[in-house]
C-alpha cells in the first residue's frame, strides 16, 4: 500500500529546489519526458525480480516506473523514495488511480542517506534502480553508494541516465547539454568509474550498455 513512513531529508536545500522545479512540471512530467528519457523501459525489463522479491526505486518521481514495474511483475513488492513531497503527492495519486496501492509503498527520503529498516521495516532489497535521478542529485556518489548498500545477497542495482552523448554530432551534443542545465541536470561522466569502485572486491559484476550513440548509459551491478 502507499503508506506514510517518512525519513527527514538531510539536504533540505535540495528538497526545496526539487519541490520548486516540479511543483507545476509534475502535472505534465510523464507526457513530456517520454520523448527523451530513453532506456527506462529497458531497465524495468532487466530487473526480472522473482516472485516475492522487493524492488526499490530511488528518486521515484511521479511513480511512472513503479507502476510499469508493478504491472510487469505483479508478484513483486515495490517501494519508492523521493526527496520531493510535490512529486510524491503526484505519485500517490497516480498509483491509487492505477489500482496498485496494495503493491507499491512510498516514503520521503534523501537518496544519499536512507535506511531500508527505518523506512520499510526490513534490511535490504533484491533490486534497486535509479532512473534519470543521478544527474539531478548533488552528492550523486553518495546516492550510488547508498543504493548499492541497500542491496541484499544476490541483489542488483540498475541505473539509467544521460550519458556523455559521445556519438552525437558536436553541435547537437552542446545544445542538448545546455538544455539539460536549465533543468539542473548534469550528466555524470565518471558514473561507470564510481560504480566500478563500489563493485570492486564485492563479488559483483558490472554491466554497461551505451544507448543511442551515448545519449543514455545503462548500468547493472549484480551481486553474486
Amino acid at each position: 500500500m502507499t503508506a506514510e513512513p517518512h525519513s527527514a531529508p538531510s539536504d533540505a536545500g535540495h528538497s526545496r529546489l526539487m519541490d520548486a522545479v516540479y511543483r507545476r512540471q509534475r502535472h505534465i512530467y510523464d507526457v513530456t519526458r517520454k520523448f527523451y528519457l530513453l532506456g527506462r523501459d529497458r531497465l524495468i525489463a532487466d530487473l526480472a525480480p522473482s516472485p516475492g522479491d522487493t524492488v526499490l526505486e530511488v528518486g521515484c518521481g511521479t511513480g511512472r516506473n513503479l507502476i510499469l514495474a508493478a504491472r510487469r511483475y505483479p508478484q513483486a513488492r515495490l517501494y519508492g523514495i523521493d526527496i520531493s513531497e510535490a512529486m510524491l503527492a503526484t505519485a500517490r495519486a497516480n498509483i491509487a488511480k492505477a489500482g496498485l496501492a496494495g503493491q507499491i509503498t512510498l516514503a520521503r527520503a534523501d537518496a544519499t542517506a536512507f535506511s531500508p529498516g527505518n523506512l520499510f521495516g526490513f534490511p535490504a532489497f533484491d533490486r534497486v534502480f535509479i532512473s534519470y535521478a543521478v544527474s539531478m542529485i548533488p552528492d550523486w556518489q553518495a546516492a550510488a553508494a547508498a543504493a548499492f548498500g541497500a542491496l541484499g545477497p544476490g541483489g542488483s542495482l540498475h541505473i539509467v541516465d544521460f550519458g556523455q552523448q559521445e556519438g552525437l554530432p558536436p553541435v547537437a551534443r552542446r545544445l542538448l547539454q545546455a538544455w539539460l542545465r536549465r533543468f539542473h541536470v548534469t550528466p555524470r561522466a565518471n558514473l561507470g568509474d564510481v560504480l566500478a569502485t563500489l563493485a570492486a572486491g564485492q563479488d559483483t559484476r558490472l554491466d554497461e550498455t551505451r544507448l543511442h550513440r551515448g545519449y543514455a548509459w545503462l548500468f547493472a551491478v549484480r551481486r553474486s
